[in-house]
């Protein structure tokens, strides 16, 4: 399947949420660094549904699951914001939001529920969710040493 065709199908299957006002108001929150909850959600979503579909997984799911994973409105840096340890804590914050504006299937409350495995303890049940998991783990990762590299070239640059 071509670039387009994967693009057209990736929106078919997370076209409803995407355009949501809760979806769209993760924007204005900043996840890592320089990228938006929103833009990290997406990464997640977008990542997990190529792999699914690659491998002949449940795609539809992983798509939906890797937008809402992180469905929380406060700035988990700052520990007065938080009930508890925020690794633990905010996939289930998370899950309760995602309920108020679409059904989620099995899959999918998993994927939510244990994407920050192990601190959840409970290890996913689903391969989805277990793609959801190292695909947010690897986004972030990127998300922070994009930063960084932007530094660095920059300066490189300025030095030349």
């Amino acid at each position: 399947m071509d670039e387009d065709s994967l693009l057209a199908e990736y929106k078919a299957c997370v076209g409803d949420l995407l355009g949501h006002e809760m979806i769209q108001k993760l924007d204005d929150h900043m996840q890592h660094c320089e990228t938006s909850r929103l833009q990290h959600s997406i990464n997640v979503s977008y990542y997990s549904f190529l792999i699914c579909y690659r491998m002949g997984w449940d795609y539809r799911s992983a798509a939906r699951a890797g937008l809402l994973h992180d469905l929380f409105f406060y700035d988990w840096r700052t520990k007065k914001c938080i009930r508890s340890n925020h690794a633990a804590w905010h996939p289930r914050v998370a899950y309760d939001n995602a309920k108020k504006i679409t059904e989620l299937n099995k899959v999918e409350k998993d994927a939510i529920l244990k994407h920050m495995w192990p601190c959840t303890i409970v290890p996913p049940r689903y391969i989805e969710s277990y793609v959801i998991t190292f695909v947010d783990k690897l986004s972030a990762v990127f998300e922070v040493a994009e930063r960084k590299y932007v530094k660095v070239a920059r300066r490189a640059v300025a030095q030349s």
